[in-house]
């Protein structure tokens, strides 16, 4: 019964007060703190946030003031107020609950199909694309059809690309900086000692780390880490933004 009282709102010790009402009816602040077992000095207090709540009632008398329990189907009214208050919230509640941060997840692709799959979501995200260790391997001749068909969605939906590409996309496909594929697109090289096997690929919520990279070519066996996380994909745009800013935009020779 405690529990339950508790459950509605109660407050142990009021919990306990109210009971010893209902079991012993009228009593006084000393009969009361005896048989709900709560010293003295707590005892008013809960008693008058009892009697607040429309629970108890205090009885005046020129000796000592008594307190009495009001009738249990009392409680039900106060279900009933909360469930009303909630349903006043309901609303708001229900819009934070959709504008709510987006869920985090992350999961790995693999192989050319993998590539395949991240410009779909791309695509389907629409928002600009960065990258980070940029080798050209989009032109990789396996998958040069869907590549076509991906820059093609791409620039119909206006999605711009900002890349740093390693110093040796430069000396290998200097054609990539005279005229790539996306008409939105601004294009930076890394300095040589910071060239890798690896890429970082940022775009709306995602982050995707690609392993086994070369210049113009993807690793049957490559691994795409992806994360969805717009916390972290913020967090990786702000490092784009300050590699970009130290990078010099460079002609092919």
């Amino acid at each position: 019964m405690l529990t339950i009282l508790e459950e509605l709102g109660l407050s142990p010790n009021e919990a306990k007060i109210y009971k010893a009402l209902l079991e012993h009816g009228e009593m006084g602040v000393s009969d009361i703190s005896l048989r709900a077992k709560i010293h003295r000095r707590n005892t008013y207090d809960a008693i008058n946030r009892l009697v607040e709540k429309g629970l108890a009632f205090e009885i005046l008398s020129a000796k000592e003031n008594t307190y009495n329990a009001v009738d249990p189907e009392k409680l039900l009214e106060l279900v009933d107020e909360k469930r009303q208050s909630i349903e006043s919230l309901l609303p708001s509640l229900i819009k934070q609950f959709k504008s709510r941060k987006v869920k985090e997840e992350a999961y790995i692709l693999k192989g050319l199909e993998g590539q395949k799959n991240i410009w779909r979501e791309v695509l389907r995200v629409a928002e600009t694309s960065y990258f980070i260790g940029a080798k050209g391997e989009w032109f990789d001749e396996r998958l040069k059809t869907s590549k076509d068909a991906f820059f093609k969605e791409a620039n119909r939906k206006n999605i711009s690309f900002k890349q740093l590409f390693d110093f040796e996309t430069r000396e290998r496909l200097p054609e990539i900086l005279l005229k790539y594929p996306a008409k939105n697109s601004e294009n930076r090289i890394l300095p040589k000692e910071y060239s890798t096997s690896s890429a970082i690929h940022v775009f709306g919520d995602y982050v995707v780390t690609y392993t086994g990279l070369s210049v113009k070519e993807i690793n049957e066996d490559i691994t795409f880490f992806v994360i969805k996380s717009k916390e972290l994909a913020n967090s990786y745009r702000t490092w784009f933004e300050f590699l970009w800013n130290k990078s010099k935009p460079q002609s092919p020779k």
